[in-house]
């Protein structure tokens, strides 16, 4: 293969290189903005627990300070029971005495349904709690996976723009526009192996008998006919020659 074949080749890889990396490198805030995002997700689990528990909380209170006036006034009765003077008199306390026990089980019923409630909330907090935890550290370890990951890419990136700099320096003038010509209109993707069967390995249009043959010969820059990609040719491995086994 001519020098200026293999230095085309190599640079296409280190172009590759040099666009993976900088893609890599722009999609990484985003990768800390999915991170953040999971984190935050348990966060307000945990805040809608922690909301949950306090209204409950609030909602026992209010019934302990219901159930305080109901208890005072049943009191009231019964310290009132013993000073009516007539038999109407004693039934109507007796009704009021009625009246305020049943209101005051109500509402002790009720606060006992919202203690077993705190119980619950209480429980699903805590899990909401250790899920967080759990997920902050699922999370610290990613972004550091992230930032380790980062740093290698961005070595590598330095490492190939080096390369290509110095890489350039040995090719012809003409050879590198020819090159960034077609990488700009192709994606950057301006080399391109031919099949053995003929075809551009990359638009796959077959490629005329003789351009194909001066492509084997890996001796020329010879572009293909259809996407302009310069072709080159890689041999097939030799047959594997089995032993024979005498018997």
């Amino acid at each position: 293969m001519s020098p200026d074949l293999q230095r085309l080749i190599r640079l296409q890889q280190l172009e590759s290189t040099i666009a993976e990396a900088k893609a890599a490198i722009a999609a990484h805030p985003q990768r800390l903005a999915e991170a953040d995002s999971s984190l935050k997700e348990s966060e307000q689990a945990v805040a809608a627990a922690k909301e949950r528990l306090k209204e409950s909380q609030e909602a026992r209170r209010n019934l302990e300070k219901d159930a305080a006036v109901y208890q005072g006034r049943l009191t009231r009765f019964k310290d009132q029971l013993s000073l009516v003077k007539t038999n109407k008199e004693y039934q109507a306390m007796q009704h009021e005495i009625a009246t305020a026990q049943s209101d005051l089980s109500a509402v002790e019923e009720k606060v006992l349904e919202r203690m077993l409630e705190a119980d619950a909330l209480t429980a699903e907090l805590k899990r909401a709690e250790a899920a967080l935890a759990a997920r902050r550290k699922e999370v610290d370890a990613e972004k550091k996976a992230l930032a380790e990951e980062l740093s290698s890419v961005e070595a590598r990136l330095r490492d190939a723009i080096a390369a290509r700099a110095e890489l350039v320096k040995d090719l012809d003038p003409k050879l590198i526009a020819i090159f960034e010509q077609v990488a700009r209109v192709r994606k950057g993707v301006a080399i391109s192996a031919a099949t053995r069967d003929g075809l551009c390995s990359v638009c796959h249009v077959r490629l005329r008998p003789h351009v194909f043959q001066q492509v084997r010969h890996n001796d020329s820059i010879i572009q293909c006919e259809s996407c302009q990609r310069i072709l080159y040719w890689i041999p097939p491995p030799p047959p594997v020659e089995h032993a024979v086994v005498r018997t």
